[in-house]
């Protein structure tokens, strides 16, 4: 995500402090989602509205489009207009594009299939080992396929296991705790698949024997252990609800590697929109022509994160006053608690791409804020890239269809713990 350094504020005095405002009212109306659609229920004369504005996909996006009204009237449209073209609107667009591509029957089928033939060859309880790998090695797929593309496999694999179940809304929120957890750190593995590394990897010269050495035999250790501690706390739920229902490989073998082949091109091609939007495209067409082999492909709920991931691409731009003078003033040890804070309110890719525009920083320093970055990105829905696809997917199994903010950030903090002690005490 790019951040630009106040493009406008030379134009208005005020703008800052206007902008600032109106992205803690966006990060604080996330946290309200819950009250608006216990609105749309109890009035349901503007039952639409509410719904709307109960929508966290929509959050941001609502509020980037309040900025740019106040940027049109206090700058003018030729200043508001350059700013919002200068936005790299990329991570969003491939999110959509990998989470269409990863939700399909042949893909889904597949890893399906994977997960429960490793978890039949264990003594343990089937169910238990399914949940504990969905939690687990899904994520860490992350670090091949991209983050965006793990979390769209392990909610929709949740979504129909254990999410289909009766099962408490402590196991749901727990649940989804470790696996924003898990999927941030999880990518951390390789240089190219996590957004917050993304920003920083060339500019810092950061390869691949630098990331598992440094990140990810660490991030590994505690993506294993968190999963298999939730996995012992709700043993006894879990175990009520029986062997999973694996659906059997219907899709022909190779419809099944042409959807990979698509979803590895999307991988390739990441930075370059114009050829993963074109196969895109292009998957679109062939999967409506060959529709038996399909499920619904999930348009809306990828459009919506989209849409929330580039309306955090607009509001952020305008955070970096602030943002940056407040990292570069800690040391190196309160840089990591700094951004494992500041992540949960801001978006861990836009506080390394900050870093990577200061020269001369101390390796101690850079490895501090990525790693603060990624422990705290399951906090929150904007915490991380891939976290409003998870949302999107595993919303309607929560009451009244929302997912509660403080509930989440509860839930998230002792995987998040641990994935602190991990980075700094291993």
């Amino acid at each position: 995500m790019a951040i630009a350094v106040g493009i406008l504020f030379m134009n208005h005095p005020y703008l800052p402090w206007i902008a600032a405002g109106i992205f803690t009212l966006a990060v604080l109306h996330t946290f309200s989602t819950k009250y608006f659609e216990h609105l749309a229920h109890t009035h349901p004369r503007h039952a639409g509205i509410w719904h709307l504005l109960g929508e966290v996909e929509v959050v941001f996006g609502l509020w980037a489009m309040v900025l740019a009204i106040a940027m049109f009237a206090m700058a003018g449209s030729v200043p508001t207009l350059e700013y919002l073209e200068s936005r790299d609107f990329t991570e969003p667009l491939f999110v959509f594009a990998i989470m269409v591509v990863a939700g399909t029957r042949p893909i889904l089928q597949l890893c399906s299939q994977l997960v429960h033939q490793l978890a039949s060859r264990t003594p343990l309880p089937t169910a238990m080992v399914n949940y504990f790998l969905l939690l687990s090695v899904v994520p860490l797929l992350g670090s091949l396929i991209t983050e965006p593309a793990a979390m769209t496999l392990a909610a929709l694999l949740l979504r129909d296991s254990v999410f289909s179940e009766r099962v408490s809304e402590r196991l749901k929120y727990a649940t989804l705790g470790v696996l924003f957890v898990n999927v941030s750190i999880g990518g951390t593995l390789t240089h190219f698949a996590a957004p917050p590394v993304l920003m920083v990897a060339d500019t810092w010269q950061w390869d691949l024997s630098f990331m598992l050495q440094t990140f990810g035999w660490k991030a590994g250790l505690a993506v294993f252990f968190n999963a298999a501690l939730l996995s012992l706390i709700m043993k006894r739920e879990l175990r009520d609800l029986g062997k999973p229902v694996v659906a059997r490989m219907t899709v022909p073998f190779i419809v099944v590697v042409i959807h990979l082949g698509f979803l590895l091109g999307v991988v390739l091609f990441a930075h370059h929109p114009v050829v993963f939007m074109g196969l895109l495209l292009f998957f679109i067409g062939y999967a409506n022509a060959y529709v038996m082999h399909q499920d619904r492909l999930i348009l809306r709920e990828a459009l919506l994160v989209a849409f929330f991931l580039a309306g955090l691409v607009v509001l952020g731009g305008q955070q970096a006053w602030w943002l940056q003078p407040l990292l570069m003033g800690l040391s190196a040890d309160a840089v990591f608690y700094g951004a494992t804070v500041l992540t949960a309110i801001t978006d861990n890719a836009a506080l390394t791409y900050l870093a990577s525009q200061v020269p001369g920083l101390d390796p101690e320093f850079k490895v501090a804020i990525v790693a603060g970055a990624v422990t705290g990105g399951g906090l929150t829905v904007i915490a991380n890239a891939p976290n409003p696809a998870g949302v999107a997917i595993l919303k309607d199994k929560f009451d009244e269809g929302v997912i509660n903010a403080g509930k989440l950030l509860v839930a998230a903090l002792p995987p998040t713990v641990i994935a602190a002690l991990a980075f700094k005490v291993l």
